[in-house]
Formats: structure tokens, sequence, C-alpha cells
């Protein structure tokens, strides 16, 4: 007897995502036909078991083409509702696992070591050239309005609140984000995330969970240097090009900054990391199509992230910092 002829399944990671791993396709190559239920065939397959076990009474055939289908068998959500869909089955996923401490340890500390010291050299990189080029923008038309004492306070503040984390997170999805997707990406259109369960490692304990973890843990880190490291870059250039001294920027500095400041940063740093993680993630285990899929998902992971970066930035931004501050009427002492 013929097999039965099923829709192809939207979505790519439903195998990945799905408790017992089993999609619509996998299903039908797994249960014999006889031990099916006719409730669970289409009214197409209804019919060719009719004509194929035989009619014993003698009431006319239905005619296939008077069966309706059900409403939406022939619909398939967008690409990016699905996407998005997946990523909070991910995000609950982690988080549960998380807490219950299902969490492999070494493949942790080397997603940990990946997202951390390797990109620190590009990230402090970036922070420093990014702190002079504000100093630019803003130094010399504070010394002409004689608010150089001030200057210190605006760029601690900046630095901290915003450039810092934001800088951060941004080098983090352009160079983590993008190898998250692809790797994982791979691992789908290549089936080795079933190659994972056949062997009894659960894909989310041992892919997403160590990588979700190292995010969250890196990313406050590089960000404190990189807001240590844009702050001496910039009083170097005010210093050296402005004349400003550096004790005054230092000292302005830290009249201005509260805890909060610091906290805030670390806060957002944490959040913009495990949507970088989540994000990649998702996208990377949905991903169908070899190696043009692959190519697309990476691509779409990163400028995902970044917008989500972006939203979240400015929501915490909304949350800590409402109200009139008084932070620079100390910095200028």
């Amino acid at each position: 007897m013929d097999s039965v002829s099923l829709r192809p399944f939207p979505f790519a990671a439903a195998s990945f995502l799905s408790p017992n791993y089993l999609t619509p396709k996998l299903i039908a190559r797994r249960i014999p036909l006889r031990h099916r239920s006719r409730s669970s065939l289409s009214p197409r397959t209804t019919v060719r078991l009719s004509l194929s076990e035989g009619i014993t009474n003698n009431s006319p055939l239905p005619d296939p083409s008077s069966v309706t289908a059900p409403l939406f068998s022939n619909w398939t959500p967008p690409r990016p509702l699905w996407r998005g869909l997946s990523a909070l089955i991910l995000a609950g996923q982690v988080a549960r696992r998380a807490l219950s401490g299902r969490i492999h340890r070494r493949n942790t500390l080397q997603q940990l070591e990946r997202v951390g010291p390797r990109s620190t050299g590009v990230c402090l990189l970036t922070a420093a050239f990014v702190g002079m080029a504000f100093t630019i923008q803003f130094v010399r038309e504070f010394t002409r309005l004689g608010l150089h004492r001030s200057v210190g306070g605006v760029l601690a503040l900046a630095l901290s609140r915003e450039l810092s984390p934001v800088v951060t997170s941004v080098v983090a999805a352009g160079r983590i984000g993008s190898a998250f997707a692809a790797e994982l990406g791979t691992m789908q259109v290549s089936e080795q995330t079933d190659t994972l369960r056949v062997l009894g490692a659960h894909p989310v304990d041992y892919l997403v969970t160590p990588r979700v973890i190292a995010c969250c843990l890196a990313l406050p880190v590089l960000t404190l240097l990189c807001f240590c490291v844009g702050l001496a870059s910039s009083a170097f250039l005010a210093d050296a090009v402005f004349g400003i001294s550096i004790n005054i920027i230092l000292d302005s500095a830290r009249r201005a900054l509260r805890p909060w400041d610091i906290i805030s940063a670390m806060i957002k740093s944490q959040v913009f990391g495990a949507t970088i993680a989540v994000v990649s993630c998702a996208w990377g285990v949905t991903t169908h199509g070899g190696a043009k899929g692959v190519g697309e998902s990476t691509t779409s992971a990163v400028v995902i992230s970044l917008v989500g970066i972006f939203i979240a930035d400015f929501a915490l931004s909304y949350l800590f910092f409402q109200g009139a501050g008084d932070s620079l009427k100390y910095a200028m002492g």
C-alpha cells in the first residue's frame, strides 16, 4: 500500500524544540499504516484505505472532490512569526533548565572562554576609539562655555549609562551572535541535533543553555572593562589635545558617578547578552535550506539581535532614569 503523503511541516526546529522530538513526517514514517487511526488520516487517505480494503456495502463511492479540507490546513505561518515564537519557547526552556541546575558545565566553561577572553581585544579597541570620538565632539564646546570641570562627569555618565553596554553588546552581536547562529544552523541542516538526541544528550542542555549563560556572565565584565578603557582614552585625549588635566577629568568623574550607574550598566549588559544568545540560537535551530539557509539565518540573527538591543536599551533607560538628575551638579564641584 502506498505511504501516506503529508504536507511539509513549517517549523524547521520542531524536532529540536519538541519534548518528544517527533515531527509529523517522523510520526508518519515511524507508525505503520495499519496502526494509525482513521481520525489521524487525511480525507484523501481515508478514501484510499476504503478502496484498498474493499467496500462491503452497496453504497456509492464518495467523491474526493466533495470532501472539504479543514479551514487552516493549507495555511503556513509567516517565517518571522514562528521564529519569534521559537525564540520565546527556547528562552523558557533555558530558564527552566538553568533554575533546575541542568547545566553542562564543561561546555559552559568553553563558551565562557569564547565569549569573554577571546572577545576582549576587539571590545576594548572599539571602546577606546568610541570614547575618544565622543570626547572630540563635545569637549571643545564645554571648554568654550567654561565648563571644563564638568567634562569628566559627562564622559563618565555617558560611558557608564549608554556607550559601554551598547557598544560592547553590538560588538558581541557581530562576533558571537553570528558564530552561534552559523554553528547551530549548520548542525540543524546536517541533522547533528538529532544525533545528540540519539546519544542521550538534550540539545537545549548541551548547545543552547551554555551559550546563554556564558553571554550573561561575560558581557557585564566586558562592559566594565570597556568603561574603564573608554574613560582612560577620553581623559588622555582631553589632556593631550584640549589641555584639560587628567586629574580634573578623573575627579569630575568620581563626583558625578553613583553606584547605581555601574549597576544599571551591568543589568543592561546581562539583558543584552541574553537577547543576543537566545535570538542567535533560535535563528540557528530554525535554519533550513542548506548552506544558503545558514547564511540567511546568520545575517538575520545579527540584525534582529541589534534591533532587540536598541529596544531593550530604551526600555531599561526609561525604567532606570526617570525624572530630573543632579549628577552634573556634583561633577562641577
